[in-house]
């Protein structure tokens, strides 16, 4: 699918959010073009690198056209005017205020130009200057509250930019969300309308824990959890098999399974709510059957009596799964200088294997055709 051939994406940001929210326009087939300072995005800096590649920039930077500006410079700064001024979508990831000292505002691009500001707490409020990243988000949103360890300790998820990411899937939406208006306004003859979108990460993560935060609110404590003994356990062989509970039966299932006696019938163990309860008296007896057999046991297991069991596996474990290579849920990407990069495909488009571009890869050819 590539509804958006012929828009043009002018991408002036850096990181994770709004770049990958222009990837994903480019995988759906907007001409993205990324404006970097000489230093480049700052994340060519990071992971494996080669070059001015590195595997961070790619995975959120493919399909795309990069050009250099240095906006300290007036010629500079014409230039990005004068392609701003052909954006059909416009993105920034300053800190408020930033992006308008430098030219990068909804008015400089088309009437009906959608101009998107992604941003740490948002463009207004007490908290909008400060600055912010994928861990400081969690923290100040409860993700890192609500991911309490077995060790009793709150930790940042494990999943590196979840926040991030998912920041730019919110971006995503309302990109979209506003381009359907645009065409809405173009049906029915209605003048030229900008959108101004306005993107946070903290926002973003709240949105992740709708739930959470409600049953928060109502109950104005930490509620029990929901479905105590649901969690990772370590099997004989070390490695860790995860176990999901959802219904009442379920409990008294996995006993069965672990050849343990039926715990349901324990006045302690009843329910969900009472398991909660007494879950420090639960979970050792749980963690000692575990230790009894391998995960290559306990798989099998669980599975045959169609209950929810997987293992905890790597990022290599997954590629390496046959139903994962059965149904290519993993697409290569040969990008210059870093080799071959397993990406999984973008869900519901498929396979998608374009390369990230070299820093000013395409600053010449980007400002020829421009006319500039």
């Amino acid at each position: 699918m590539r509804p958006y051939e012929g828009l043009f994406v002018l991408d002036t940001s850096q990181g994770i959010a709004g770049p990958y929210c222009a990837t994903q326009l480019a995988a759906l087939g907007a001409t993205v073009v990324k404006v970097e300072p000489p230093a480049g995005d700052w994340s060519r800096g990071l992971s494996s690198k080669s070059g001015s590649h590195s595997v961070m920039h790619t995975a959120f930077n493919r399909g795309k056209r990069s050009i250099m500006l240095d906006l300290t410079l007036p010629a500079d700064q014409a230039r990005l005017a004068a392609l701003a001024a052909r954006a059909d979508v416009i993105l920034e990831a300053f800190r408020p205020g930033v992006a308008r000292r430098i030219g990068i505002t909804p008015q400089a691009g088309k009437p009906d130009v959608v101009f998107l500001a992604i941003s740490g707490f948002g463009q207004s409020g007490p908290s909008s200057e400060r600055p912010c990243t994928d861990s400081i988000a969690q923290a100040f949103t409860g993700m890192v509250a609500l991911n309490q360890g077995m060790d009793g300790i709150p930790h940042r998820t494990g999943a590196f930019f979840a926040v991030d990411v998912v920041t730019g899937l919110s971006a995503m939406v309302a990109v979209q969300a506003a381009l359907a208006e645009q065409q809405r306004d173009r049906l029915t003859n209605a003048p030229p309308q900008r959108r101004v979108l306005d993107v946070s990460l903290h926002q973003s993560s709240a949105a992740l824990l709708g739930y959470n935060i409600a049953e928060w609110g109502l109950q104005q404590r930490e509620p029990q959890s929901l479905n105590t003994p649901a969690g990772a356990y370590q099997a004989a062989d070390g490695r860790y098999v995860m176990i999901g509970l959802v219904r009442e039966a379920e409990f008294v299932q996995l006993c069965r399974v672990l050849e343990i006696a039926d715990l349901s019938q324990d006045p302690r163990f009843a329910s969900f709510p009472l398991r909660s309860q007494h879950r420090e008296a639960l979970l050792p007896l749980i963690r000692t059957a575990f230790m009894a057999r391998p995960s290559t046991e306990w798989l099998p297991r669980f599975h045959a009596a169609r209950m929810l069991c997987d293992q905890v596996n790597t990022p290599l474990d997954w590629l390496a799964d046959p139903h994962v290579q059965a149904t290519h849920a993993a697409v290569t990407l040969d990008q210059p200088g870093l080799g071959p990069l397993p990406f999984p495909v973008l869900p519901g488009l498929g396979p998608w294997s374009v390369a990230a571009p070299g820093l000013g890869e395409h600053t010449e050819a980007v400002l020829r055709e421009a006319g500039l």
